[in-house]
């Protein structure tokens, strides 16, 4: 049955969805009439993610997915298309930042960083490139990646997390450039410090009420306004917009 929406009749796949910021867009995009592919590292917290949407009234599907692995990936995206067609939306959310301890550069060790590279780089071009052959197939598509803001200006003390999001945006501009005449659009959210019930280093009160104080618009950034920002790139509105870095950090920095 269709549903109504600005999302409605598309399929998405949103990776890392399974809890975060990841499981804000998943439940968006059904609220905005979507059919979700729920993927995450967690493959029981993607099931119940997708029952929840079922119970809504939208269609979902759960997988456990690591997208640092590219048989894992390839199988997301047969699973994907097996189930319901197509893939008109792909949401690239899974990054490792929350686990990361903050620390000088010196002290990040070399296996760590490559982890870091592996999700948060290699996983978002395996993904790109497991849903290109459908995307072109279907002469449409939409791809949105998600770095961070902290990008434009850098952050001390968590030097593998920002250079794998200045990747992001990176990779995003040529894909942009490369998927465009086969009517794929491709863009990137940049959020700022955002509230998202997990517990990670960089979180503590006294660094968000500085981030805050620091911000144009002086309240605490959630969930759903990244998850608002990557709707309106899924829609019919963004259709002309591509290679794009959307910065949503209340103000923070300015492009």
């Amino acid at each position: 049955m269709s549903r109504s929406g600005v999302l409605a009749d598309r399929v998405g796949v949103i990776t890392g969805s399974g809890q975060g910021i990841g499981r804000e867009f998943a439940e968006a995009f059904a609220a905005a009439g979507a059919t979700v592919v729920v993927a995450d590292l967690d493959g029981e917290n993607a099931e119940k993610v997708a029952a929840q949407l079922r119970g809504g009234g939208a269609q979902a599907l759960g997988l456990g997915v690591d997208v640092s692995d590219e048989t894992a990936v390839t199988r997301m995206v047969e699973a994907a298309v097996a189930e319901f067609g197509r893939i008109d939306v792909l949401v690239n959310g899974a990054a490792i930042f929350s686990t990361l301890t903050m620390k000088p550069f010196e002290e990040i060790g070399a296996d760590e960083w490559r982890k870091v590279i592996d999700v948060n780089v290699n996983g978002v071009f395996l993904c790109c490139r497991a849903v290109s052959a459908t995307m072109r197939a279907q002469g449409s598509g939409t791809i949105v990646n998600i770095s961070s803001s902290t990008v434009l200006g850098g952050r001390p003390n968590y030097l593998h997390y920002v250079t794998s999001k200045a990747a992001v945006v990176g990779m995003t501009r040529s894909l942009a450039r490369e998927l465009g005449p086969a009517g794929i659009n491709v863009n990137v959210i940049m959020p700022g410090s955002v509230e998202t019930g997990i517990p990670r280093d960089s979180a503590r009160p006294e660094a968000v009420e500085q981030i805050v104080g620091n911000q144009a618009l002086k309240r605490r950034i959630v969930s759903a306004d990244i998850a608002g920002a990557a709707v309106f790139l899924a829609s019919d509105a963004a259709s002309m917009i591509t290679g794009q870095s959307l910065v949503v950090d209340g103000g923070m920095n300015f492009l």
